[in-house]
């Protein structure tokens, strides 16, 4: 049986204690170990009788070093230890504000991708599924199980591409509020409070962005949906009340056996991009499910032999540095539905649409921006052709003429017939995307743009902006968040509930139950 070293609060490395106790049930009679080992007696006996010797396979070693015996305990303990000791009456109070505005900023976004295609797919499948233990699908009001509720209000959350967003200090970029959907659903079982949500959302939010600053996912090709299923085991695993052992084996039961590539987001884009960040986090509320259940999972899932970094990194990595500053104060919120990289983009041509009368009068566009953001949202034909919504909503070259077309961003522009107007595709066309040096050595703080509009006059105007409108650096005051929340909300509810349900969520840290907060969703 793999087990997991108990990480001391006293400091002592962790090699120098006792191995953690298997998770099991101890009211049986008969231990697991002893029981398999009962097994393979009466499997050795019956092969004793004539049976040729095997391969001396089980010569190899099945354990391997410990990262302990460096003197620095395993993440997955470092992580586990972390999550349950931290508490609400540790968090700053502009810390659990940016919690609030993030849970109602990521519910804002559930409601404006209810109605999509993969959304509709993911609740008719949780419709389907009963559980004696039943978890709600937003809005809907559908009692599921708890993988099936969480990937579909999953779902919801990333469809539209609006929801929050990081960039690390790895120059990898994400969406920790992804893991809300897991956190929602947990917090509902476990029965846990507003506070309760708060702290797993600022832990999960943490998990993300300071694994993400000491590991280059992107650069190894890692999608940051694999950091999504970490933040969201650690998160959830609050929530469901997991010990810290049990913690451990959930967090190396997500990370051994779910690493998503960066193909999904290459090329032209499916339906994949909008449910990955989803399926990740139904994964991790399953994980921890199993190990709150005495499942065991691999050990040094990060540091071992064939450990997380070592097989997908190849290279050391640093341990993460937990708590102050928390990573929460570096997410920012999106004020255009489109990917990260190019809100600055879309910012830009908004305010260099005034110097145009007319698209037909632009000879070229060309957008200096860094090669993080040319890698991710400008790296083919396909961001200037894009087919699919998700790569659409992926791609700089379409959102700069979109905005200079037609002075805003909405979800239709990312479907037909607009995907295949000649008009704006013809002003796709004249778009470059071209790599800036400045713009990479600042990308850890900002996403600089600087937009070129050239006319056929030859006149020239050019925009730079750094700090996008929602940046941490330039946020959006609360009453610019309620009015996203309402436009996305106004289609599913009436306004006096939406006002309900936003005073719930500025007040959640004073709801006993998060299931009140889940309820009032229903539409």
């Amino acid at each position: 049986m793999v087990r997991a070293h108990a990480a001391r609060p006293d400091g002592r490395n962790a090699h120098q204690e006792k191995r953690m106790k298997p998770i099991m049930n101890t009211s049986r009679p008969v231990s697991p170990r002893q029981e398999r080992r009962r097994f393979l007696k009466q499997v050795a006996a019956g092969l004793a009788a004539g049976a040729t010797a095997f391969p001396a396979i089980a010569q190899e070693k099945t354990e391997r070093p410990s990262s302990a015996a460096s003197g620095q305990p395993p993440l997955a303990e470092i992580l586990a230890r972390y999550a349950t000791e931290l508490k609400y009456e540790d968090l700053p109070q502009d810390v659990v504000r940016i919690a609030k505005r993030a849970t109602l900023d990521t519910i804002g976004c559930a409601f404006g991708g209810y109605d999509a295609g993969p959304s509709r797919i993911a609740i008719k499948l949780a419709s389907d599924v009963s559980s004696k233990q039943g978890a709600t699908v937003l809005f809907s009001g559908i009692s599921t199980s708890a993988e099936l509720a969480v990937f579909a209000n999953g779902v919801m959350i990333r469809y539209l591409d609006f929801n929050d967003a990081f960039v690390s200090l790895t120059h990898g970029a994400g969406h920790p509020s992804d893991t809300i959907a897991a956190l929602l659903t947990a917090a509902e079982l476990g029965g846990r409070s507003g506070r309760d949500l708060i702290t797993a959302t600022v832990l999960a939010y943490e998990v993300f962005c300071k694994i993400a600053d000491v590991f280059d996912y992107l650069g190894n090709g890692i999608d940051h949906s694999t950091i999504t299923g970490i933040a969201a085991v650690v998160g959830a695993g609050r929530l469901m009340g997991l010990t810290a052992e049990q913690m451990v084996h959930a967090i190396g039961i997500t990370v051994g056996g779910n690493t998503a590539t960066r193909q999904g987001r290459s090329d032209a884009l499916s339906n994949w991009k909008a449910f990955a960040a989803a399926d990740a986090s139904r994964k991790a509320i399953f994980s921890v499910q199993l190990a709150q259940n005495g499942m065991t999972g691999p050990s040094n899932v990060f540091e071992g032999s064939y450990g997380f970094f070592k097989v997908m990194g190849r290279k050391p990595v640093a341990p993460p540095l937990l708590g102050e500053p928390f990573g929460i104060r570096r997410s920012f919120t999106k004020r255009f539905p489109l990917g990260q990289f190019s809100q600055t983009v879309a910012q830009a041509a908004l305010e260099v649409r005034p110097f145009v009368k007319s698209p037909d009068d632009i000879a070229e566009i060309n957008i200096h921006v860094s090669r993080s953001a040319i890698k991710i949202m400008a790296d083919g034909p396909d961001k200037w052709r894009p087919q699919t919504h998700e790569t659409a909503d992926h791609s700089i070259p379409y959102a700069a003429a979109l905005v200079l077309m037609k002075g805003n961003i909405d979800a239709e522009y990312y479907e037909d017939p607009y995907l295949h107007d000649p008009a704006l595709l013809d002003l796709v066309s004249r778009v470059k995307c071209l790599p800036s040096d400045e713009a990479d050595r600042t990308e850890q703080e900002f996403n600089l743009c600087e937009f070129e509009v050239v006319l056929k006059s030859g006149a020239r105007k050019t925009v730079r902006v750094e700090y996008h409108r929602g940046h941490f650096k330039n946020p959006m005051t609360d009453a610019e968040m309620e009015e996203k929340f309402r436009l996305m909300a106004q289609k599913h509810m009436s306004a006096d509930r939406i006002d309900n349900l936003l005073r719930l969520i500025w007040g959640i840290e004073s709801e006993p139950q998060v299931s009140k907060l889940i309820a009032a969703t229903r539409v």
